[in-house]
């Protein structure tokens, strides 16, 4: 959320905002509204200011015997509260209309921001592991095929079970899954000095707004006992579209100390988003599900160490890929494709050699988005008023908080399926995985399950 101050101060840089981020939002109105609302204050403080002064009047001039004089004095006196009571009314109601109109703003992007118009408009800031890769199959099978024939992701089972987008990962698949989540959790707790949290997995209205998936991706979220389209209160409960929602708002309406800071904090969860779309070769599979496991790191810190934090927190999402061995590049986001609460943001893209895309790297496969490191400055913290006081005697400010995917479980999965697969059809575990694995080097696969493989088998012997 971006202040009222500096929104009536800097109202070109704001526009300029609402422009490359493409958001739609009558900045003119939100301006007339403020300075109603600032007349409206001053006018009360006025009226107030008069109606102290009658009050003592009215003492006075009844010490004084003057008693025409100071029933005159109790009617002015009841006039000016009736017309304090008329702006208060309407102050207050000016004040929560400016307060929803402000959380349609969007974050203002850093002046090092690229500025663009969309994804073609980012700027490659880096790329990593392509002069050294693995020797491939010459036909890669892509992972929704390899998964299938492996028998280690079932989708047609995850349909009937829950619907299109959620699948089943069974047998080396699910044992893939969970050593992918503990060495992301080992890393960064063990080399990096994040405190672990296991987050509710319901998050209220006000938890999803203070982070600023609210009011602006509503439909994009899963509803408890309602439609998305009806009205809804804070107290109303959604699944977590990311563990930044509660993991941000553990510290909402709280004021942390110098000594806290920075705060880094880590957490596993299942994450649940709606994922409206289009369907085809680029969603197949896992890349695009409506439930889906994360590794998410979570930093607060103090505003002059933000940027830095910033690149560090790059750092250490990237680590993860390059331990694993697995190619990637990192994008800087420009303006009108870094999202709405971003100030800046990087997008970390690892390698699936799978499917020929026309926006791949020129070694032919894709890119797949991983994770999203990004610095919302003090954005997030005015939502969900998450301040620190940098000594005891200072006023409180408002924090800055970053976060970064550290990574994302599923498309990781595709990476590597499809970069460590072998001739034979198997796929070899990157070597960090192996521990949490028990010491397994290959994925080799099970046999299908069911009447329905035999009949296959059988119907292939005739």
């Amino acid at each position: 959320m971006l202040s009222r101050q500096f929104v009536r101060e800097n109202p070109d840089e704001v526009r300029r905002a609402l422009d490359t981020k493409g958001v739609d939002v009558d900045l003119d109105r939100i301006l007339d509204i403020d300075e109603e609302w600032r007349d409206l204050k001053a006018e009360g403080d006025n009226l107030r200011h008069q109606r102290n002064e009658v009050s003592s009047e009215i003492g006075e001039l009844k010490r004084e015997g003057k008693d025409e004089a100071a029933e005159e004095a109790i009617e002015r006196s009841q006039e000016l509260k009736e017309e304090l009571e008329a702006v208060e009314e309407r102050a207050e109601e000016l004040e929560a209309e400016l307060e929803k109109a402000l959380l349609r703003l969007p974050n203002v992007p850093h002046p090092d921001a690229p500025v663009g118009d969309d994804e073609s408009d980012n700027v490659e800031a880096e790329r990593w592991g392509f002069d050294d890769r693995r020797e491939l199959p010459d036909d890669v099978v892509p992972h929704y095929d390899l998964g299938e024939d492996l028998e280690i992701l079932d989708f047609e089972r995850g349909a009937k079970v829950s619907g299109g987008g959620f699948y089943f990962a069974k047998g080396e698949g699910a044992r893939l899954e969970h050593a992918l989540i503990q060495y992301m959790l080992e890393l960064h707790r063990e080399e990096h000095d994040y405190v672990d949290v296991f987050p509710p997995i319901p998050v209220n209205s006000a938890s999803m707004r203070g982070t600023g998936q609210f009011p602006k991706f509503v439909e994009d979220a899963y509803r408890l006992g309602g439609d998305n389209d009806d009205p809804y209160d804070d107290d109303d409960l959604w699944l977590l579209p990311t563990a930044e929602v509660p993991v941000t708002n553990m510290y909402r309406d709280e004021i942390l100390t110098d000594d806290d800071l920075p705060l880094k904090h880590q957490a596993y969860s299942p994450n649940f988003r709606r994922e409206a779309g289009e369907h085809g070769t680029e969603t197949r599979g896992i890349v695009r599900v409506h439930q889906f496991n994360k590794v998410e790191m979570v930093n607060f810190v103090r505003p002059e160490n933000s940027y830095d934090r910033l690149e560090g927190l790059l750092d250490e999402a990237t680590e993860v890929l390059e331990r694993l061995g697995l190619p990637y590049h990192v994008l800087e986001m420009c303006t009108g494709d870094m999202g709405f609460t971003q100030a800046k943001k990087y997008d970390i893209e690892v390698w699936a050699p799978g499917d020929d895309m026309e926006d791949g790297p020129d070694v032919g496969g894709r890119w797949l988005e991983v994770s999203s490191v990004s610095n919302f400055e003090d954005f997030q913290a005015r939502r969900a008023k998450i301040q620190y006081r940098p000594e005891q005697h200072e006023s409180a400010e408002y924090i800055h908080t970053l976060n970064g995917s550290g990574l994302a479980i599923p498309r990781v999965m595709v990476a590597i399926l499809e970069y460590y697969q072998n001739d034979d059809g198997t796929v070899t575990v990157p070597e960090p995985l192996r521990p949490y694995m028990g010491g397994q080097e290959r994925i080799e696969g099970h046999e299908s399950v069911g009447e329905s493989a035999l009949g296959e088998a059988e119907g292939d012997g005739e």
